[in-house]
């Protein structure tokens, strides 16, 4: 889970995590049922600030939305 910290600076879905990564990340999450297409990407940007979570659901829950995440990151301070 993410502290309150953590959710003030929280970019979700592929657009605004892709900026984020690229102008400095802390940590990025990517659910392993996310697809393909974004999957690889982030995989690629991201290098070792990569953390897997199981579902895009489980992901969402975390992020604080009620639905599906296939990517999130977290802004450096």
């Amino acid at each position: 889970m993410f502290t309150e910290n953590d959710r003030v600076r929280l970019a979700v879905g592929l657009k605004e995590t892709r900026k984020v990564v690229l102008s400095g990340a802390e940590k990025v999450y990517l659910a392993k049922d996310a697809p393909e297409r974004i999957a690889e990407e982030i995989k690629n940007i991201a290098g070792d600030k990569l953390v897997f979570v199981p579902t895009m659901m489980e992901l969402g829950k975390m992020c604080g939305i009620d639905v599906k995440a296939s990517c999130a990151a977290v802004r450096k301070i």
